[in-house]
Order: structure tokens, then C-alpha cells, then sequence
């Protein structure tokens, strides 16, 4: 798969599941996730997709801090409904990387241990973008994410398919447009804002 060389300078995010280890996939239950990864799994690159890996990223940094994040063990809330500012999108990547989901994931081994489901949630009842929580100390951090500090999505998505765009408009249009990714990348830490409870 060839794509935009900026991909392979974003930070992997590395989790412990134990589960991956207990059913033999690998010897230390480690998995590492690249940009690249959660690129494949959504299907395309844009500026929610890069805000999801990023409040993931650095959200599970704030929540476990010198540790390593325990997937399956964190429950995840948004504030928005799944189909307001795809924020099923960022569910979904949230998903990948932390194992949480409603009730769609893994219901557990025999004795209900490895359970992934009932911890996704999506019109939570917080003042933030997200929350992650840890299942077992309790520790939460809430997490935001503002790309329009050092990027306009829509204006460049717009100088392409508008009526008058030029024929250059429209080839420059992808190169522009994981350029604006590449921006909030760069930018990780005026984007992302961690606040912890």
C-alpha cells in the first residue's frame, strides 16, 4: 500500500490486551497501531479520522501516563450522537484502538471475562469531546479536539468540487488535502487539549 510518505512520522500507538495474549496471537499480548493501520480500517484519511488517532493518542498518554494502556479495560464516552459531525467515525477508530464497544463487540470468554461490550458510548452526558476512563482505578480524563486552530477541511474540500473549480483544483485536490492532515499532526498538541477530572 503506497501512501503519503508523512504517515510513517506520526507515533504508533502501543496497548496491552490481554486477551490478544491469551488466545495465543502473540507471546507478550502487545499491539501497536500505526496511522497507516486505522487509515485502512476507516477506509480514507481527512481531518476526523487524524483527530480520533490523535485523542486517542493522546488520551490514553494522559490516562495511563508511564504505563502501558489496557485495551479492553477502558471505557470510552462522546458527547455527540454517532451521526452528528461523524462522530461515529471517531467512535469507531476509538474502538479499534481501545477494544470498547456498545453492543457489537466481544461478549467474553465462559466466565464473562474479556467482555468489550457496554463500554462505548455516544451522547454522553459531558461537558467535553470525549472521556476515557480506566476500569480499574477509576481515572478519567476528558479529551477535545480542535482542528479549525490550524486547519479549514471544508474550504479545501469545497475548492474542488465547487462549480467553478479549475481542472487544477481538482488534481491538486488530494495532495492539498493530506496536506491539511499532515498540518494537525504537526500541530498535535494546539489541537488536542487533555483535561483531567
Amino acid at each position: 500500500m503506497k501512501y503519503p510518505p508523512f504517515f510513517d512520522t506520526i507515533e504508533n500507538i502501543v496497548v496491552y490486551d490481554d486477551l490478544c495474549k491469551f488466545l495465543g496471537v502473540n507471546e507478550d499480548g502487545i499491539l501497536e497501531f500505526s496511522y497507516a493501520d486505522i487509515v485502512k480500517s476507516a477506509g480514507h484519511s481527512c481531518a476526523t479520522v487524524a483527530g480520533a488517532y490523535l485523542m486517542a493518542q493522546k488520551g490514553l498518554q494522559a490516562l495511563y501516563k508511564d504505563e502501558t494502556p489496557q485495551r479492553g479495560n477502558i471505557k470510552v464516552e462522546l458527547q455527540k450522537a454517532p451521526r452528528e459531525e461523524n462522530s461515529g467515525v471517531v467512535g469507531a477508530v476509538i474502538s479499534n484502538i481501545t477494544g470498547a464497544t456498545s453492543d457489537f463487540g466481544f461478549g467474553g470468554i465462559p466466565t464473562g471475562k474479556y467482555n468489550r461490550r457496554d463500554l462505548l458510548f455516544f451522547e454522553a452526558d459531558i461537558e467535553h469531546d470525549l472521556s476515557l476512563t480506566r476500569l480499574d482505578s477509576g481515572k478519567k480524563v476528558y479529551v477535545d479536539y480542535k482542528p479549525q486552530k490550524v486547519v479549514n477541511p471544508m474550504a479545501i474540500l469545497k475548492s474542488a468540487i465547487k462549480p467553478d473549480a479549475t481542472q487544477e483544483d481538482k488534481e491538486s485536490f488530494p495532495q492539498r488535502f493530506q496536506k491539511m492532515v499532515q498540518t494537525v499532526f504537526e500541530n498535535a498538541d494546539e489541537v488536542i487539549e487533555i483535561t483531567h477530572s
